[in-house]
């Protein structure tokens, strides 16, 4: 698509990424900072900038990401409180279904993120309580596979230890049609289903997911 084609041939300083918070969000100053020392440019978004203005700001990104953390301290569940705010109210969630159709842009969501892209239908599946019932936080072992996620381009076949940190992180709802860009693997790089190398027993031991376009993608362990 044009945005793909353009990454390739432009600046990426010519980019404006929004980093959206909302209460209890986390990690957004190191995901500002990973995003503009890669050379975008860079704008700090509170979901209150998003009321006030009606979510026409989004109208100027090009990209957006829904950073982790516990958004309402998770009281009324992984995400819904934040999902609340952009589904409720209709002149917000019209400006969201633009952003997401629109062919130049793409959006990340990672954690309490990654919960809300599957809220608003962003990207296949649901993220429901872990399988152990407990919150899990442990280094686990994921395997990039092979996508049409353009942040995953030529990255396939990278093996990565990475964190995970959540009591609702499991994917499902998956079908044997979703794609699965990274998934949850043993010692050896074997995708695995087993606890805890599967920390939370997400289906297809999925620990990413992706919009068929592949312009949307959202990732749990971070």
């Amino acid at each position: 698509d044009d945005f793909v084609y353009a990454r390739i041939h432009k600046p990426l300083g010519q980019f404006t990424i929004g980093i959206l918070r909302e209460e209890g969000s986390n990690g957004d100053k190191e995901m500002a900072f990973a995003f503009y020392n890669a050379g975008f440019v860079v704008k700090d978004i509170n979901m209150r900038d998003i009321v006030k203005d009606g979510g026409k700001i989004l109208r100027e990104l090009h990209g957006l990401v829904f950073v982790g953390g516990f958004s309402y301290a998770d009281a009324l569940g992984a995400a819904s409180g934040w999902a609340s705010t952009i589904l409720l109210n209709e002149k917000i969630k019209y400006e969201f279904n633009n952003f997401y159709f629109n062919l130049n842009k793409f959006s990340f969501g990672i954690c309490n993120g990654c919960q809300l892209m599957g809220l608003l239908d962003w990207v296949p599946g649901k993220c429901i309580e872990n399988d152990s019932e407990r919150f899990e936080s442990r280094y686990v072992n994921v395997k990039i596979m092979k996508s049409n996620s353009i942040m995953l381009k030529d990255m396939e076949n990278s093996t990565l230890g990475v964190w995970v940190a959540h009591g609702e992180g499991r994917f499902t709802g998956l079908s044997s049609k979703t794609q699965v860009p990274i998934h949850y693997t043993d010692n050896a790089g074997k995708i695995s289903t087993e606890y805890p190398l599967n920390p939370n027993g997400s289906e297809r031991a999925a620990a990413a997911v992706v919009s068929t376009d592949g312009r949307h993608l959202a990732m749990m362990p971070h």
